[in-house]
């Protein structure tokens, strides 16, 4: 576990996944936030938006996939604040559930529509009628429906990759939640479809074989793998790494 290596472990995720956009998420607590952020968490995840406005300069990424290596490191909170953040900024920005197995976001953020994913990708709603506003402004999300037998068949497919370039030219930004990738297919799939994707990893908690994993599955499925988010981090290591910024290899 990292808990025996922790001196080590920032270090690590970094060599693990090359080239990082690295970002403290201070405050240790549960993965599950009930509570918004506080300044410091929002000030991160400001310069968490900026920088992956600068990965890519001449062609914005605008579909980001969110996964972690393992359960319960926090990945759902950073696709929701990074979204709240992305909307604030004046960005109009699309939420998109695709953590079939888990579904959270919708309970979450108070929005229910009656319609989800699902039935957008097989053809029997246009988007337009399952993307649903939520309280915060320019901030939008589009659930899944409950009970999808076999996710990967969904995102699998051609009309899951035309409805996602579809989504990228409607919206500023598109935030897509999935499974965590060292459990399930399924982010791969997403990662080798969407611009970019960010693995989150919970400080002191995750597995340094299930980050390499991870790493390793995103990276053979095609995903761009831009950046690592240091999730639940000591107050005192968020506040001296405040502006750390591009991990290079």
């Amino acid at each position: 576990m990292w808990r025996e290596v922790c001196r080590h472990e920032k270090d690590y995720v970094v060599r693990t996944a090359g080239k990082a956009t690295v970002r403290m998420i201070g405050r240790r607590t549960k993965a599950r936030l009930a509570k918004p952020f506080g300044s410091e968490q929002r000030n991160a995840l400001s310069t968490l938006c900026a920088n992956l406005g600068f990965a890519s300069v001449d062609q914005p990424l605008r579909t980001i996939a969110i996964t972690s290596a393992m359960a319960n490191e926090g990945k759902t909170t950073i696709a929701i604040e990074l979204a709240r953040a992305m909307a604030a900024s004046g960005k109009r920005t699309l939420l998109v559930e695709c953590d079939m197995r888990r579904r959270s976001l919708a309970g979450r953020l108070g929005a229910h529509a009656r319609a989800g994913i699902c039935s957008v990708v097989l053809g029997d709603v246009e988007p337009a009628r399952a993307i649903v506003r939520t309280t915060a402004p320019r901030l939008h999300l589009l659930d899944a429906e409950p009970g999808v037998a076999c996710p990967v068949d969904i995102l699998d497919s051609q009309s899951f990759r035309s409805l996602i370039a579809h989504l990228g030219r409607r919206f500023d930004h598109v935030v897509v939640d999935t499974p965590p990738a060292g459990l399930f297919v399924d982010a791969a799939v997403i990662g080798s479809i969407v611009d970019a994707t960010l693995l989150v990893v919970r400080e002191g908690f995750a597995e340094r074989a299930m980050v390499a994993k991870a790493c390793d599955q995103l990276r053979k499925g095609g995903a761009n793998l831009v950046g690592v988010v240091m999730n639940c981090c000591e107050e005192g290591a968020s506040r001296y790494r405040a502006y750390e910024g591009v991990a290079e290899r």
